[in-house]
């Protein structure tokens, strides 16, 4: 048998991985891998072997403290042959001596474990149709109108890294939509919308109580066009969970959020949404 090359995917070839995850019923964004590519361009892998790629994993390096880890996909037919644990390994070398972050399959916890990973809480999807209301609430306005620093710094509440580059171009990319509640002149909640190869997901979703969260979801509705709606939910906030709930949507499928060591608290008790499952 031939051997397992690794190398690293260039910025043009992340669209690779987008597809790899499509075809694992992961509903990626349509607009995901220009975003993905900006915080380490080094930090998506895949293996081929004669040419062809059969395993791919990202390890994003955000700063020289914290990783996150995603993408982690062996191909049908080229499972059992230590593929996975070769490239798992060049993602982990990539980390460095920095914390690593990943929402995995809930069944695979035991192995990641032997990894060092030790689940912090789960992350559970939840997904359905829920009608838009007629009017957002008056305190809503465009996310792009906020100063970036004003959400790059309440990002930071809620995550273990600077990720400004990234979120900059979440927020702006063309079909994503992001809105935002002001209180007495003060940033309350914020989130964002966009199109998946299957409806929409809203992610991140960041507010100070559940009212506020759900104010920023009804305008975010207004751009669903009445399709699939889906939302990534911390399991250990109570108030994202009645969220999701009161909308009527469904849970999906569970991830388990680990950890391979101590990272700067966020507020998950602010997190209604998470960004992604593949980049945190």
């Amino acid at each position: 048998m031939s051997d397992l090359q690794i190398r690293n995917l260039r910025p043009e070839e992340i669209a690779l991985v987008i597809d790899w995850a499509a075809a694992e019923g992961w509903n990626p964004g349509l607009a995901d891998a220009a975003c993905f590519a900006l915080p380490d361009p080094q930090g998506f892998f895949v293996g081929e072997i004669d040419g062809a790629p059969v395993a791919t994993v990202s390890c994003v390096n955000y700063d020289d403290r914290f990783a996150f880890l995603g993408f982690y996909i062996v191909r049908a037919g080229s499972r059992g042959k230590g593929h996975g644990l070769r490239i798992w390994n060049a993602a982990i070398a990539h980390a460095g001596a920095r914390v690593i972050g990943l929402d995995g399959v809930v069944a695979q916890q035991d192995n990641y474990k032997k990894s060092g990973f030790r689940l912090a809480y789960a992350n559970i999807r939840y997904g359905g149709i829920v009608a838009a209301p007629p009017k957002p609430p008056a305190e809503i306005v465009a996310l792009d109108k906020i100063p970036f620093a004003t959400v790059e710094a309440d990002d930071a509440t809620v995550f273990p890294a600077a990720r400004g580059a990234f979120l900059r171009a979440w927020i702006n990319t063309s079909g994503h939509v992001g809105r935002a509640l002001l209180r007495d002149g003060r940033l309350a909640a914020w989130g964002v919308i966009r199109p998946c190869r299957t409806g929409r997901k809203i992610g991140p979703l960041v507010a100070d109580d559940r009212a506020a969260a759900m104010a920023v979801v009804q305008a975010l509705l207004a751009h669903a066009d009445g399709s699939e709606v889906f939302l990534d939910v911390p399991a250990i906030n109570a108030e994202a969970i009645a969220l999701a709930g009161e909308l009527g949507l469904k849970p999906v499928f569970e991830t388990a959020r680990m950890y391979t060591g101590p990272v700067p608290p966020p507020r998950i008790d602010r997190v209604f949404g998470v960004t992604s499952f593949e980049l945190g």
